[in-house]
């Protein structure tokens, strides 16, 4: 092989001395040559990075470990269903008109949804039925029946979170209405068209319903808020889910629009009362 070569590739060979005894006077015996060897030098080799180690825990068995619970979230249901249920009062459909607009209104606006004491009917203090509650709070209702002739409007609202509600709400009302035209204005199975119809052909004493179908009555031009007297919210009672109408975000904001639709000027002119049932 070419030296050269072997010195590029870094290889190295043993050397090699060979050493010859001179022919002495003596004898003309050859000595055995001698050979010495260098050590052959070992290879460069990379060291290697010793590499991470991971220990891996060994999972706990249901015998050795117990394991520990999440902590269970409270639900408003949970809180709701250990408290003792409390009347609504006039204090609570300001505070909540002054938490929807904060955001909206400035200061001095806030100021002007602020309604008098005088508008508010005495509050449910949770012994009443609608019947008695309405008795109570509309004492001269039969004259005041007798004395409505005009369509397109009622002179009592009473404002609920469902369909099914405002139904239980008109099976409840039976000593109280008496004579009275009750109307039911809920979206459930009734068309908009077909309840401005009847709101046209004939006069209404007692409407039933949910915020968002009298609010579109209203903006439809079938329901008249002038003549109106009485608004009642079903302010206490609460579903399944121990929710009252107002806790309801949907139900909340149809009920602040519907107020905003001319009730709140008929309240501070002292021509209609509000009531929280």
């Amino acid at each position: 092989m070419d030296p050269q070569l072997c010195q590029d590739l870094d290889w190295s060979f043993p050397s090699t001395h060979l050493t010859e005894a001179s022919d002495g006077e003596g004898g003309g015996d050859t000595e055995v040559m001698q050979q010495e060897t260098t050590p052959v030098p070992a290879l460069s080799k990379k060291t290697k990075q010793p590499k991470e180690c991971f220990l891996v825990q060994p999972k706990e068995t249901k015998e050795g470990g117990t394991k520990t619970k999440k902590r269970r979230k409270k639900k408003i249901t949970d809180i709701l269903a250990k408290s003792e249920p409390k009347p609504g009062t006039p204090e609570d459909l300001q505070q909540l008109m002054k938490d929807y607009y904060s955001s909206r209104r400035s200061v001095i606006e806030l100021e002007e949804l602020n309604l008098p004491d005088s508008c508010f009917l005495k509050v449910n203090d949770l012994t009443h039925s609608l019947s008695s509650y309405l008795k109570e709070v509309c004492p001269k209702w039969v004259k005041l029946r007798k004395n409505h002739n005009e369509k397109k409007s009622v002179l009592m609202l009473i404002i609920c979170s469902s369909a099914i509600r405002a139904l239980e709400l008109i099976r409840s009302m039976t000593a109280f209405k008496g004579d009275s035209k009750v109307m039911k204005l809920f979206a459930k199975h009734i068309k908009v068209q077909e309840q401005i119809k009847l709101l046209e052909k004939r006069v209404v004493h007692l409407g039933v319903g949910t915020p968002g179908r009298i609010k579109e009555l209203v903006k439809q031009g079938g329901l008249n808020l002038n003549p109106l007297k009485f608004l009642v919210f079903d302010w206490n009672w609460r579903d399944q889910k121990l929710r009252r109408m107002m806790d309801i975000p949907e139900i909340r904001k149809e009920v602040f629009e519907l107020l905003e639709m001319g009730v709140l000027s008929l309240c501070k002119s002292e021509s209609l009362k509000l009531g929280l049932f």
